[in-house]
């Protein structure tokens, strides 16, 4: 619901305002993705400061990328019927808390209930956000704003994965506390922020929202949710999601198998801790396509209705052999210095990436994997947004986080269990280059997926178009005025 006006300075909801808030959401969306992020980063200071095991640590994660997941389909259904901006504070100071717990943990245990009170917090802020984000969002940009907000995340699990590798590579806990007072300085900005009336950038109501007078009062009901999850459309676009992220979550370890690389070319756990990290890091600039692929997947749906569908089905399939060949490429002759700090080895791994061809290729091939998949997030964003009326766009979102949490938690946990059987045949870092590699099997019912949903969304649009411009008509117009 719309602020009172009367109760609000004269710059509320003016265009300074609301980018401000578009700033504070995407910079929140960046922290919580960091906090997701730090674990995974830091999987061996986490073993050998509190005795576990790698296994374990696959758990953990797994099982906060779960219960993130369960928890946000809760978030987005309260905040598809009520107050989003309370939600995003109360998400936030949740997981901001639970960081808070984690940086004090002495015990495995305790590390994990701490993660739990996380994952709680964190669904908050993705399926919300979602929400917010869209409705500033007109239909026509949704491809290319969608892969900013979605970069936005991007770069904070990538500073997440920074952060904890480098400041946590000898004590693992001062990345939790570091991330927790972020999410808490930020939170207060929630405040301020502006809370967009649903459908707020849709061009059939526009005249709706330019009288202050008409409040435009939809909301979801409890017996439309089975119904969402019918239509057809958001059923590809939720399946695709527990596929996909079967194998984007086997990707998580992707730093671990580096750092493991490292120490097989002889150098130390907080050297190969702080490398791993570093080229993890590097190695995601493939992801700044999502911009490009965003863009054309704006000007392709402007001309056909099932363009986003189409673009995420190549992306998805033509990343496959890209991902495979990355993951078994060796590491070779790697030269930099045992025992140097993050500030000195950032110049040397950059010029082994120049120099080393080892290391160049591994780039070369992740910038051209992630280029090809960069094209899945912002269109499956977009067509959400397309499909569904503002008021449900938040729970299918839910519905959807839920199945990729589901998958991801999956190809988490069972990508370190996978690796750990194999390991009794076959050392590190090999044993971690066939756990990942099975899980890309899970691209190609993905592709499938979305090539079904190209046959079913341009019928959903035109639905949904039909009753936003039927509730933006004035009262008493008929069709033919």
């Amino acid at each position: 619901m719309p602020d009172p006006a009367p109760t609000r300075p004269a710059w509320w909801g003016g265009r300074g305002h609301i980018g401000f808030t578009l700033v504070v959401f995407v910079v929140l969306a960046s922290l919580d993705n960091a906090a997701a992020a730090l674990i995974p980063a830091m999987v061996i200071p986490v073993r050998e400061t509190l005795s576990t095991s790698s296994a374990a640590i696959g758990v953990l994660t797994g099982t906060v990328i779960l219960l993130s997941a369960m928890t946000a389909a809760v978030w987005a259904y309260l905040g598809d019927r009520g107050s989003r901006k309370r939600l995003l504070l109360a998400g936030t100071a949740i997981w901001a808390i639970g960081s808070g717990l984690s940086a004090t943990a002495q015990s495995f245990g305790q590390l994990f209930g701490y993660q739990l009170v996380v994952a709680v917090g964190l669904g908050s802020v993705a399926s919300i956000g979602f929400s917010v984000i869209s409705d500033f969002i007109a239909p026509r940009r949704r491809g290319l704003a969608m892969s900013l907000w979605g970069l936005s995340q991007g770069i904070g699990g990538l500073s997440g994965g920074l952060l904890a590798s480098q400041l946590g590579a000898d004590d693992f806990r001062m990345p939790m506390a570091a991330i927790a007072a972020l999410g808490a300085g930020f939170a207060i900005l929630y405040l301020v922020t502006f809370e967009a009336p649903r459908g707020w950038s849709e061009p059939a109501l526009s005249g709706l929202h330019a009288d202050p007078s008409i409040d435009y009062g939809y909301t979801i009901e409890p017996d439309q949710v089975p119904a969402l999850a019918r239509r057809p459309t958001n059923r590809w676009l939720i399946a695709q999601g527990l596929t996909a992220q079967m194998a984007y979550g086997s990707l998580i370890w992707v730093p671990l198998l580096y750092q493991e690389k490292v120490i097989a070319e002889g150098y130390s756990i907080a050297t190969a801790t702080r490398v791993g990290g570093l080229l993890g890091a590097i190695f995601q600039v493939g992801a700044l396509f999502s911009v490009l692929t965003g863009h054309l997947g704006d000007r392709l749906q402007a001309r056909r209705l099932d363009g986003r569908a189409l673009i995420s089905a190549v992306g998805i399939l033509g990343a496959i052999p890209f991902f495979l060949a990355f993951l078994f490429l060796p590491l070779r002759g790697l030269d930099v210095t045992e025992g140097a700090g993050t500030f000195a080895l950032i110049p040397e791994v950059l010029a082994e990436v120049v120099t080393n061809p080892w290391v160049g290729g591994a780039f070369l091939l992740a910038v051209v994997a992630l280029a090809f998949t960069s094209a899945n997030s912002p269109n499956w964003f977009a067509l959400i947004s397309d499909v569904n009326l503002p008021e449900h766009r938040g729970t299918v979102y839910g519905m959807g986080n839920l199945a990729n949490g589901v998958g991801r938690s999956i190809g988490n946990a069972l990508t370190g269990g996978v690796a750990g059987v194999i390991e009794r045949a076959i050392p590190p870092p090999l044993s971690w280059a066939l756990g990942l590699a099975v899980f890309q099997v899970w691209f190609l019912p993905t592709g499938y997926c979305y090539w079904r949903a190209a046959g079913t969304s341009p019928g959903d649009i035109i639905a949904v178009r039909s009753v936003l411009a039927d509730r933006g008509r004035p009262p008493g117009q008929t069709l033919s005025e």
